[in-house]
């Protein structure tokens, strides 16, 4: 019998295809890993709203890993426990004043499932709007009125590097923060020491499954944690170079089933 492993997966660029579907071929291998005693968690940037319906697709019972980290807990199950932590809204409000003198074209705060718009986004509105949240647009100063999960910086692209200067001479003592890829200028800013690993380690403890039995999958700089957490850290062929580089793995991409590819093999599915 094959030891427990634990195969942690992120959504966007790593299980889902360029369409946003789960393809057949990874379904049915992490459908087979789960049958022989494997849990399978996601662990995404995403909302959970936005991330409930590949959880039911996977007819997932783990807890998950939603905003990177910030937010975990067993759907259906509050007696496991949620684990939120969120970003000061004090320290929201005087990153919005600064901000304000960069050329951003909006700045965002996710609290859980509601969404708060500083300036109005058509644009925007389309990929937050995702799984009916509530939204809302004002001064985020005024509107704000609980620290939010995580905060969304949009701004111009020369802008950016800028942006995120100030933050890290500023702030670093209390966000972390990161950009979104391409085509998106978006700076995504949540508490500091929260990333994915510490979510999935969480998990691991929960199952009580050793770090070196974690699998993970990303493909994107929010993976970078907790592809060095796990035991086998994957990247897809389709991630950024740096996050290849920190890999012990590099699997096909994300258009190739690279997950179910990699699996079949390591766990001899």
């Amino acid at each position: 019998m094959m030891e427990k492993h634990l195969i942690a997966v992120d959504l966007d660029g790593t299980l889902l295809t360029d369409d946003k579907k789960i393809s057949r071929r990874n379904k049915l291998v992490l459908k087979k890993a789960m049958e022989q005693g494997h849990e399978v968690v996601i662990a995404t940037g995403r909302p959970y709203r936005a991330s409930v319906m590949y959880y039911e697709e996977l007819n997932l019972t783990s807890p998950i890993v939603n905003f990177n980290g910030a937010f975990v807990h067993l759907p259906g199950n509050e007696d496991w426990g949620i684990y939120h932590e969120p970003l000061s809204i004090d320290t929201v409000k005087e990153i919005i004043e600064v901000s304000e003198k960069y050329q951003i074209h909006n700045i965002l705060a996710e609290v859980m499932d509601d969404v708060y718009f500083h300036y109005h986004d058509e644009k925007l509105l389309d990929i937050f709007g995702f799984g009916n949240p509530k939204m809302e647009t004002g001064d985020l100063r005024q509107v704000l009125k609980k620290d939010p999960t995580c905060m969304l910086i949009h701004a111009s692209e020369d802008e950016v590097p800028k942006i995120r200067e100030y933050l890290s001479e500023v702030h670093a003592e209390v966000i972390d923060h990161r950009r979104w890829a391409a085509p998106w200028h978006v700076i995504e800013l949540v508490r500091t020491g929260i990333n994915k690993a510490v979510g999935l380690e969480r998990v691991a403890k929960h199952f009580q499954i050793p770090q070196a039995n974690i699998i993970a999958f990303g493909d994107e700089d929010n993976d970078y944690e907790m592809i060095e957490y796990a035991g086998t850290g994957v990247a897809m062929g389709n991630a950024i170079n740096g996050l290849k580089s920190k890999a012990n793995k590099i699997t096909l991409t994300n258009e190739e089933d690279g997950i179910a590819v990699y699996l079949e093999k390591k766990l001899n599915l």
